[in-house]
Formats: structure tokens, C-alpha cells, sequence
């Protein structure tokens, strides 16, 4: 869900969006850019990838969209793209329903699974590993440590480790005071382990169970760059994917054309005809 504090930002760059066109009236198109804009970041098109960083960034984030399209309690999927966003070579986009004010375990353990996706799929079918993960590892490490010690959200029980000390009228940041011995660290060290694991090995058995799709989205990632949340669905049933339409501006600069993109069937390689 958009916040009411970016509901000024959206309008702006919806009316933006629409004078870049030479268009007096708003269209939904420009209000999907500015969805786009403030929910993932402004596009960074001058940021060239080479096409093994393309196909790296692709399989990354297929990985995250297979895992969160398939595991329970996750945000349905809005968007996924390869297209460098902010300080991201690639975004996958969840949306929730509704606002959320309260999270449960569950959930929890379900977005660690899919911040574990992106390292999984460079892993399983690129045999490697990036620093595009890098994020994704330090988020779930810092949820996992919040379930531990804030939230009473693992074996240790419902207690909270660690006390807040706010000195920032002091000119120093929030620190966090150590009130547990050597061997409760541990115990919190090998319990944020656990969680960070058990969504890796959650993330790895949907993966595995499902490579055939996963290899459709990165494939069709290479191709479009950017799907939304009826093309990954068609994608994951083996449905062909639609032909796109393209809009363009029309030779008065006010009225669109749409051009229609030839259909492709997901998970044929780029260069290659679809079967007829």
C-alpha cells in the first residue's frame, strides 16, 4: 500500500508524467509510472549493465518472484523488474491488500524466505554468487535478530535481550546496551542462525520443486524487463504471455497510438521464433 505522505508525490509525478506527453489530461498509464516512481525508485536508464550482469540481475530476481508468488502468508506479487531502480540493478515488488499494523511469525519467516530467493536462483542455476544478495542477506539477518530479541519470536521464549539507550540529544546515535552473559549471545547468535537458515532451505525446496517457471520469468525478464502480476501469473501456469502493447505518442504529441508487440511464449530464449 501507498502511505498518505506519497499520495502528494504520486499526484505530482502523475500530472509529470502526462505534460512530458504534451497530454492536458491524466491517464491511468501515468498514474502506473508514478505508482512505479515512488513505490521502487526513479529509473536509472543511463546506468548501463553488460548482458551477463542482465542475466545475473534476471535469475535474481526470479528467484525472489518464484518464492514469493508460491509460499503462504506473502504480499501478492505487483511488479518485477530488471531495470536499475534507486540504488537496485533490479526490484521485485510485493504489494499487501491491506495496511499492515502487526506482523505474525509466519509472515515473518515468509519474507525471510523470499529475501533468500535472489542468492538461491544465482546459486542453483548460474553457480555463482554475486553482491547482489548483499542486501537481501543483511535484512534477513537484521529481522531475524529483531524475532530473537525484541519480539520473543524463537525458542528462547518471550523475553527481549538488550536494552535501547537513546543518546541522540547528545550527538550520538541509538545504541543498544548488553544486559545478557557469553552464553545467552550464543544462544541468540544460533537462534538468528536458525531462522536465516530455515528460510533458505524453504526458499531452496520451492526453487527446486519449481525450475522449469523460474527459468520462464528470467527468460522473459531478459526479453521485456519488466512484468507485472498477470504476466508472472501466466508465466507460472506455462500460459503464453499476451502481446504487449506499446504506447506512443502521436504525430499531434497529444493522442496515443498503440502498438501492439508481437506475442512470445514464455521461456523461449531471445532470438529464438515462438513454436507456432
Amino acid at each position: 500500500m501507498i502511505a498518505g505522505a506519497d499520495i502528494a508525490n504520486l499526484v505530482n509525478e502523475s500530472a509529470l508524467n502526462a505534460a512530458r506527453q504534451n497530454r492536458k489530461v491524466v491517464m491511468m498509464i501515468d498514474f502506473d509510472l508514478a505508482k512505479d516512481k515512488v513505490l521502487m525508485g526513479a529509473e536509472r536508464k543511463s546506468m548501463l549493465l553488460t548482458e551477463e550482469e542482465k542475466k545475473v540481475t534476471a535469475y535474481h530476481e526470479a528467484g525472489h518472484a518464484i518464492v514469493a508468488a508460491l509460499m503462504p502468508f506473502s504480499d501478492p506479487l505487483h511488479k518485477v523488474t530488471i531495470i536499475p531502480r534507486g540504488m537496485a540493478l533490479g526490484v521485485t515488488m510485493q504489494l499487501p491488500e491491506t495496511d499492515k499494523h502487526n506482523y505474525t511469525l509466519d509472515y515473518l519467516n515468509t519474507q525471510i524466505a523470499v529475501m533468500m530467493g535472489g542468492r538461491l536462483a544465482e546459486e542453483i542455476f548460474l553457480n555463482q554468487m554475486s553482491t547482489g544478495a548483499g542486501n537481501d542477506i543483511e535484512r534477513a539477518t537484521e529481522m531475524s535478530r529483531k524475532m530473537v530479541c525484541e519480539w520473543g519470536m524463537s525458542s528462547l521464549g518471550p523475553l527481549t535481550f538488550g536494552k535501547k539507550e537513546e543518546q541522540i540529544f547528545l550527538g550520538r546515535e541509538l545504541s543498544q546496551h548488553r544486559d545478557f552473559s557469553e552464553e545467552t549471545a550464543r544462544e541468540i547468535d544460533s537462534e538468528v542462525r536458525r531462522l536465516v537458515n530455515g528460510g533458505y532451505e524453504k526458499a531452496k525446496a520451492i526453487i527446486l520443486e519449481n525450475r522449469d517457471a523460474l527459468i520462464r520469468i528470467a527468460l522473459a525478464l531478459l526479453e521485456r524487463e519488466v512484468l507485472d502480476a498477470n504476466e508472472l501469473k501466466l508465466i507460472i501456469e506455462g500460459k503464453q504471455l499476451p502481446a504487449r502493447v506499446i504506447p506512443q505518442k502521436g504525430d499531434d504529441g497529444v493522442q496515443q497510438v498503440l502498438k501492439p508487440e508481437p506475442g512470445r511464449t514464455p521461456g523461449i530464449a531471445p532470438g529464438k521464433p515462438s513454436p507456432a
